[in-house]
C-alpha cells in the first residue's frame, strides 16, 4: 500500500444538467487514512459528486482519480478499491443479515471458508452477531445502517464512500455510528469520505471541502475553518434583530450579520464584554451567549448566505424544475 498517494484526487471537475452546472469546476484532494466530509446544503453538488466518485456517472469537464486510478478510464480498478454505501437503503428486507453479507461477498468474488470468516469479523466488529438470523425488515435504522456499512467493507475496500449515513438516525445511532466509523479508520487504516449536510457531523472529521451551488467555498480542518472566522462569536436573540445590529455599529461599530432572529457578532473580547452589551441592552434581549464561531458561520462569511436558507433556495428550485418538466 502505497499511502504518498492521495485516497482521492479531483481537478476541476464539471458535471452538467441541462444548462445546471451542479459542478463547476471543483478542486480538492484528500489524504489516506483521513475521514472527509463533503459538506453542503441540498442542491451544493455533493450527491453529484458521490456519483462520480462511485463510477456511477462521467463528469462533463476535470478529472478525478481514487488511490491513482481514474474514475472515467479505469472504473473496474475503482470499483475494486472502494466501499460505497449509499443514503437509501441497499438490503434486501426479505433476506437475513447474513443472506445479504453473503450476497454481496459473491458479488466481489468470495467464497466458502473465507466468505464466511469475513462476514463472522464485521458481525462482531459492529455488534450484530445476535441479529444475524433476524431478517432485515425487522431491524432499526440504526443496526440496519451498521449491516449496510458492514456490507460495504466485506472486501477491505481502501476507501469507504457513505451518502448522508446519519440520514434517519436518532442522536444515540448516529454516536455510536462514528465511534465504529472511527474504528474502522484506525483499525484497519481506512479512508472515509462522506456527504453530510449536518454540521454537526462534519464536525467530528479530520478535514471538509464545504460546497456551494457546485463549488468550493471553503476547505481544510473544521477548526482551524472556524477560527479564520473569528476567534469567538457572540450570539444575541431579540424581537428586532436587524434593529439591534444597527444599533450596535452606530454606537459600539461592531460589524455582525443576522441569522433568524438572532445577531451573530465576531469578536477577539472575553466575557466581560459580553457581560457589559447585556446589562447595556436589557431586556430588549431574549438571551446573548459567547462561544466558538461554528461551521454555519463559515459558509455565511464565504456565501452572504444562511445555510438554512440556501437549503430552503435549492429546495423552491428544485420543486420549479420539477414543474417545468411535468409540464412539458
Amino acid at each position: 500500500m502505497n499511502d504518498s498517494i492521495p485516497a482521492l484526487e479531483i481537478q476541476d471537475l464539471v458535471k452538467l444538467y441541462g444548462e445546471r452546472r451542479a459542478l463547476d469546476g471543483v478542486s480538492f484532494s484528500v489524504e489516506t487514512g483521513k475521514i472527509f466530509a463533503l459538506l453542503g446544503p441540498n442542491g451544493g453538488g455533493k450527491s453529484t459528486l458521490f456519483r462520480v466518485l462511485s463510477t456511477l456517472t462521467h463528469p462533463d469537464g476535470g478529472r478525478a482519480s481514487v488511490l491513482g486510478h481514474d474514475v472515467v478510464k479505469e472504473p473496474g480498478a475503482v470499483r475494486a478499491r472502494i466501499g460505497v454505501v449509499f443514503q437509501n437503503p441497499s438490503l434486501d428486507k426479505k433476506l437475513r443479515v447474513r443472506e445479504n453479507l453473503q450476497y454481496q461477498g459473491t458479488l466481489y468474488g468470495l467464497a466458502g471458508q473465507e466468505l464466511e470468516q469475513r462476514i463472522d469479523e464485521l458481525l462482531e466488529r459492529f455488534h450484530l452477531v445476535d441479529r444475524s438470523g433476524d431478517l432485515v425488515e425487522v431491524l432499526s435504522g440504526g443496526l440496519a445502517r451498521r449491516v449496510e456499512i458492514a456490507k460495504g467493507l466485506l472486501h477491505k475496500p481502501r476507501l469507504l464512500l457513505l451518502d448522508e449515513p446519519s440520514t434517519g438516525l436518532d442522536p444515540g445511532a448516529r454516536r455510536e455510528l462514528w465511534n465504529q466509523l472511527s474504528a474502522v479508520r484506525e483499525e484497519d487504516g481506512t479512508s472515509i469520505i462522506l456527504t453530510t449536510h449536518i454540521l454537526d457531523e462534519a464536525e467530528g472529521c479530520d478535514r471538509i471541502v464545504l460546497l456551494d451551488r457546485g463549488r468550493v467555498v471553503a476547505e481544510g480542518e473544521p477548526a482551524a475553518l472556524k477560527k479564520e472566522v473569528s476567534p469567538s462569536m457572540i450570539s444575541i436573540r431579540c424581537a428586532r434583530p436587524e434593529m439591534l445590529l444597527e444599533e450596535l455599529r452606530e454606537k459600539r461599530g461592531l460589524e455582525g450579520r443576522v441569522v433568524h432572529d438572532t445577531v451573530r457578532i465576531p469578536t477577539d473580547q472575553g466575557p466581560e464584554f459580553v457581560a457589559e452589551l447585556a446589562e447595556e441592552l436589557g431586556d430588549r434581549v431574549r438571551s446573548i451567549a459567547i462561544g466558538q464561531a461554528t461551521l454555519e458561520d463559515v459558509f455565511l462569511a464565504r456565501t452572504g448566505v444562511d445555510f438554512g436558507d440556501r437549503d430552503q433556495q435549492e429546495a423552491e428550485a428544485e420543486a420549479s424544475r420539477s414543474k417545468k418538466k411535468g409540464n412539458r
